[in-house]
This record gives C-alpha cells, sequence and structure tokens, in this order.
C-alpha cells in the first residue's frame, strides 16, 4: 500500500450522502484501501429540507483529512498524488448560481416536496413524469412563485456538479445525475432538445437574460474528458497543501448511477436497491415503458442506458430513531453496547417475526413520499388492539416499512413485465448479513445478491468510475470493464424470495394501503 500511495497509482472517490461524506482510496485492482467519513446532517429551515455552504465545504474537507489520516495509520506515507478522482452526490435537488458562481438561494435538496405544481404542468409539457425532486421542477417552481433569484441565474447544477467545479473550475455533469436534473436523451447523450424548447416556450413571457441550455452544465458520459484537478481545487480540498494537481477528474455523478457501478447493474434486465436516509430501485431497461406513470422515473446509467427508478425519500431515519430509543434505555438500565451490534442483534431479531407482521403497521416517513401521494410524512405506528407487540414483529415491520414504499412502485414494473435477471443491494441497510436482503427478496419477487463491498457503496462507485476513465483500454465499455476487470471473481451472496416471507410481506401491504389515509389526516392534524 505504501508504495501505491508514495507512487500516486491510487484513485480517490467522494460521495455527498444524506447523512454521510464518505471518500475512499482504491488502488489499480480496485480495492478499497483506506477510507475517510464526516457525519452531518440535513437542516429544516424556513420550510426547506437544506445543507448550508459551510456544511458542504467543511464537511468535504472533514472527510479527506480522515482519510489522509487513515492512510497515515495504516502505512505511514503521506497521501500527495492521485491518478484520478470521482465526486459524487444525492442527485437532483436546487443550485441556482449568478455569474459569480455565488448561491443565489440555500440548497434546495431532493427531500424537499414543494414543487407540485411546477412538476404536474412539466409532466403534462414533456409527456414524461417529472418528480418534484428534479432540478427542473424546482426551477419552474420558482418561475411560478416569482422569485426574484431567477433573472439572476446564470448556472444550475447538482451537488456532485459544484463540487466538481470546485476542482476543476468545469461546468460539466455525468449524464446519470444530469437524468435527474431533466430527461435526456440516450440517443444524443445531452438534455432532451425537443423538452429544452418547450422550456423556453413556457417561460418565454418573463423576460429573462437567459434561456434554459444557456445556464445547464454540459453532459457527458463515463469516461469522457471531464478536467484536471486544479491548484485552487486541490488546496480547497486539502487545506495542509499537501494534494498535488494534475490528476484527471471523471464526471461527475449522483448516487444512482455511483450505486450502480457500485453493483455492477449498467446492463439491461439488471437492477440495484439503495437503501440508507433513502431507498431506490434502479433497473436497467431493455424497452420503454407503455405509458408515464408519475410513481417511476426515468434516468440513465453513466453511460446512457434508460433505466426504470422508484425513489421514497424515507428508509432507516425512523429505525435509526426507534434504535437510538432502546441504546438510551439500555443505558438508563446500566448496559452500554456498540451501536453496530445493536443494529445487528434487532435486525436478527426481525426474522422471528409474524411474516405479516403481527397486526402491526409503521410508517416511516420523514418526509412527503410522491410514490404515495404524500406531500408530507408523519413517522406512525399503527396497530390493532390485538396485535402481537413483541420485540420480534415491532422490528419486523420496521424493516417493512424501510422497503413499504419501494414495493408499492415497483409493483408497478411488475404489471409492465419489466424483466430483471439480478438485483443487487447496497447502503447501510443491508451490512447485517441476509436480513434486509431476505426482506427485500420477498418485497420485489426476486431473488437479491449482496456483495462483499455492498458497506462501500457510492464512495467505491465513483471511484471506479475514475478508474475506467484512467485504466480502461481502447474501446472496452464501462460494462465489460465492470464485469471482467472489477467484479470477477468478487465474494457475493444471493437470497431467493421465500413464499413465507412473500405472502407475510403482500398481507401486511394490504394494511398498510388501507392506513394511508390515515397518515394523511396525520399530516393534516398534526402540526409542529
Amino acid at each position: 500500500m505504501k508504495n501505491l500511495i508514495e507512487s500516486g497509482s491510487v484513485i480517490l472517490g467522494i460521495e455527498f450522502g444524506s447523512t454521510r461524506i464518505k471518500s475512499v482510496l482504491i488502488g489499480p485492482d480496485h480495492t478499497p484501501l483506506a477510507s475517510g467519513s464526516h457525519e452531518w446532517e440535513n437542516d429544516y429551515v424556513n420550510g426547506i429540507w437544506t445543507y448550508s455552504e459551510e456544511a458542504i465545504l467543511h464537511g468535504f474537507q472533514a472527510s479527506y483529512a480522515d482519510l489522509k489520516k487513515n492512510v497515515k495509520e495504516l502505512c505511514g506515507a503521506k497521501l500527495t498524488r492521485l491518478a484520478g478522482i470521482g465526486v459524487s452526490a444525492m442527485m437532483h435537488g436546487y443550485l441556482p448560481f449568478n455569474e459569480r458562481m455565488e448561491l443565489l438561494v440555500p440548497f434546495r435538496t431532493w427531500r424537499n416536496t414543494i414543487t407540485a405544481e411546477a412538476a404536474e404542468k412539466l409532466t403534462a409539457a414533456f409527456s414524461f413524469n417529472m418528480p418534484q425532486r428534479w432540478s427542473l421542477s424546482h426551477l419552474y417552481q420558482a418561475v411560478l412563485n416569482e422569485e426574484d433569484h431567477v433573472k439572476d441565474i446564470r448556472f444550475l447544477t447538482t451537488l456532485a456538479g459544484w463540487a466538481h467545479y470546485w476542482l476543476t473550475g468545469r461546468k460539466v455533469l455525468g449524464i446519470g445525475d444530469a437524468s435527474g436534473m431533466m430527461p435526456v436523451d440516450s440517443a444524443t447523450h445531452d438534455f432532451d432538445a425537443g423538452m429544452v424548447e418547450t422550456f423556453d416556450r413556457l417561460i418565454s413571457g418573463k423576460g429573462y437574460p437567459w434561456k434554459l441550455r444557456d445556464i445547464l452544465p454540459e453532459v457527458l458520459s463515463a469516461g469522457e474528458d471531464a478536467g484536471t484537478l486544479t491548484p485552487d481545487g486541490a488546496l480547497l480540498l486539502d487545506p495542509e497543501g499537501d494534494l498535488q494537481p494534475g490528476c484527471p477528474v471523471c464526471p461527475p455523478e449522483g448516487d444512482a448511477g455511483t450505486g450502480m457501478a457500485a453493483t455492477n447493474s449498467v446492463r439491461p434486465r439488471t437492477g440495484n436497491v439503495s437503501a440508507g436516509t433513502s431507498i431506490f430501485s434502479m433497473i436497467v431497461l431493455e424497452k420503454p415503458l407503455s405509458q408515464v406513470y408519475p410513481e417511476i422515473d426515468v434516468v440513465t446509467t453513466p453511460t446512457g442506458m434508460p433505466v426504470g427508478m422508484v425513489h421514497c425519500n424515507s428508509c432507516s431515519s425512523d429505525i435509526n430513531a426507534w434504535v437510538g430509543l432502546f441504546r438510551e434505555f439500555g443505558e438508563a438500565m446500566g448496559v452500554s453496547m456498540d451501536m453496530g451490534e445493536i443494529y445487528t442483534r434487532l435486525f436478527r431479531k426481525a426474522l422471528e417475526g409474524d411474516p405479516a407482521g403481527g397486526g402491526l403497521v409503521s410508517f416511516n416517513y420523514f418526509a412527503g413520499e410522491p410514490v404515495t401521494g404524500l406531500e408530507e410524512g408523519r413517522p406512525m405506528l399503527v396497530r390493532l388492539p390485538d396485535a402481537r407487540m413483541s420485540l420480534a414483529n415491532f422490528m419486523r415491520v420496521q424493516l417493512y416499512a424501510s422497503m413499504e414504499t419501494l414495493k408499492y412502485g415497483m409493483e408497478i414494473m411488475a404489471r409492465e413485465h419489466v424483466a430483471i435477471d439480478q438485483v443487487f443491494g447496497h447502503g447501510g441497510l443491508f451490512k447485517t448479513e441476509g436480513v434486509a436482503q431476505r426482506i427485500l427478496a420477498a418485497a420485489i419477487h426476486a431473488p437479491v445478491t449482496v456483495m462483499q463491498t455492498a458497506g462501500e457503496g457510492g464512495a467505491w462507485g465513483i471511484a471506479l468510475l475514475s478508474a475506467y476513465q484512467v485504466y480502461r483500454r481502447p474501446g472496452e465499455s464501462l460494462e465489460d470493464y465492470l464485469q471482467n476487470r472489477v467484479f470477477a471473481g468478487l465474494k457475493q451472496s444471493t437470497l431467493s424470495p421465500a413464499r413465507e416471507d412473500e405472502e407475510g410481506f403482500e398481507a401486511y401491504m394490504s394494511r398498510f394501503v388501507s392506513c394511508i389515509p390515515a397518515q394523511k389526516e396525520a399530516v393534516r392534524g398534526f402540526r409542529g
């Protein structure tokens, strides 16, 4: 490892996740060598879910500093040179800048459900599902709201695109992340030209000094030139001044694209489910869906292949809250346990529960869920008077709740006869071996594979995309690079759905769907 570090033969991947900014260093064989992280949380300010500019920059630097520290501890070397860098982040949201690259309004993240009017009108105008969290929905809502800053916009990007600009000075975006701003054309590998023209017509009477194409980033596919690390970018990432500039920086991607790379699910008929603070499925499509579904987004792989995506805003937050409560109870009883051990024991306990949930229903809705028609959410536990309120049933229902909205959307793909040969699970929910994996298999009626790298997540995925840019052979596709040079021989485990689990989850879902009106009433009546 020391030789690789000192020779500059390592590649850095950094991903801004919802609760953690993770940095991963890999060698030429794609094996993770060292890592660093920085914990953070979004803020709810004036009705907007956001992260401050200071928090974004500090977290970027803190994660890298933690990586440098880890390298020093592991091999005694100082990290000064890199063979490549990749930056990824949560997709979507709203980051408008003026001509001096000053942020015009606080970052409006993917978690906000405040653009219903814009999303509905754009969906009708485009004949294409435009989710509320997509950047163009946020932009058009700002137009409809007649927000003063809109006239001053000169650049619109995502969080990954902003971090990439810091490092390279280039206003570019990977095609997968771009497809979460507005629809892209898989044939031209660019934003859909017809929809760009349609949007310009929609706002033509506003008198803005820009057209949409003027303020959007350049779209790039995996492997294309996205710039190099500048001296200013190196100093921004590493204020200690050790990092040298000059290495290539691959096209910035969103967490969906890095999830596909990290799970080798970039070919048609493959897919993955990412489960952390949010949960989403990505299925690479063989053919277009027969109609527009508001529950299903159509984005792309890092090479531009169309992907059906079911995105849900809430996954593990409610589980985390309950586990924190159990830990607090343990401490009150004089018992101190490691949080990882608590998760492991509780997750395993869930497998002892009634497959149908024992008469309990849980909503993990920390935010709105457009898939089920909720603009806001209220975490809520409902149970029948004769429910079996055991720890096993409670934890099983918490795991069901983490996937219930995803399952609601995935049933539409099943009715569309979308072919799925292989689904990979990744993210923090899968760290306890065989538990969330088993529940997910029951949810989607398909085998689920978890690799030994499942915990590495998007930081490793963007590092792989950087490695592809640096090490690929002439004419070598990303699909072949991942299959033959990254994942060949990698340890993995696959679980097929058990009939008992499938039937139990289906019975639970019937109760869940029947309780959606109660969730809507809780939103209406329970205000802070």
